[in-house]
């Protein structure tokens, strides 16, 4: 079998973990691994929090429920969607273009897509622009084939937690292909947990918390049951 194939059917969500000290080098290669993802033109709308000072992760356990995975994990990874850096990530597109030496076309057109796309995204003052948007993207789609963009802002936060998702996937794959685990958590108190980050609730949600480390030898792998294709895919 193919080795990345066969990385992705061994990943099990691990229970418990050993101590164990992940290395520098290892964590970076996580994370980069993680901000490869692909995301919707290219804004990666996500941050991650790597906790694994022991009393601040002790603090983030407990507020994940006190689950097994979160207290005995060598790190907690908080995944979060993050609408507010949409204009600071193209900026730093738009200089790393610049500096690569690309054509003033090419960035004059990036330049125009990133300007409609945060005015795609714009709120704005007692969700005026989101009537407009809706009213104007149902005008065109009476004779267009058009898609609806984020009116409000929690279809802004679904739109990045979906990106973010994917960001999380390449972060449990590299872990594992890296010889470590994970474990994915919904478990967790949203609100206290962003305080503990300094998260703002205007532009920051928390998708998801993921522990990571090395599974114990206590941990005893079980079956793992999935649908049958038939029951998932649809070939038309």
């Amino acid at each position: 079998m193919n080795q990345a194939l066969e990385t992705i059917l061994q990943r099990r969500a691990i229970k418990v973990f050993e101590a164990l000290v992940i290395p520098a080098t290892v964590r970076e290669q996580i994370l980069n691994a993680a901000r490869s993802a692909p995301s919707s033109f290219n804004s990666q709308p996500y941050r991650f929090y790597w906790i694994e000072s022991p009393a601040l992760k002790t603090t983030a356990a407990m507020l994940c429920m006190g689950q097994k995975p979160a207290q005995t994990a060598s790190a907690l990874v908080v995944a979060v969607a993050d609408i507010g850096s949409l204009r600071s990530t193209s900026q730093s597109q738009v200089d790393w273009m610049r500096q690569s030496g690309m054509p003033e076309e090419k960035l004059a057109e990036y330049e125009t897509k990133a300007k409609i796309g945060r005015l795609l995204f714009l709120h704005g003052w007692l969700g005026i622009p989101t009537t407009l948007k809706w009213c104007i993207f149902r005008f065109l789609h009476l004779w267009m084939t058009i898609g609806m963009p984020p009116l409000s802002r929690q279809d802004a936060f679904k739109w990045a937690t979906k990106n973010a998702s994917l960001a999380c996937e390449n972060l449990m794959i590299a872990a594992e292909a890296l010889g470590l685990n994970t474990c994915p958590m919904e478990g967790f108190d949203g609100r206290r947990l962003s305080r503990l980050l300094g998260l703002s609730p205007k532009y920051h949600e928390i998708v998801m918390v993921i522990a990571l480390g090395k599974k114990s030898p206590a941990h005893v792998d079980q079956l793992q049951w999935r649908r049958p294709l038939e029951a998932t895919v649809t070939v038309l």
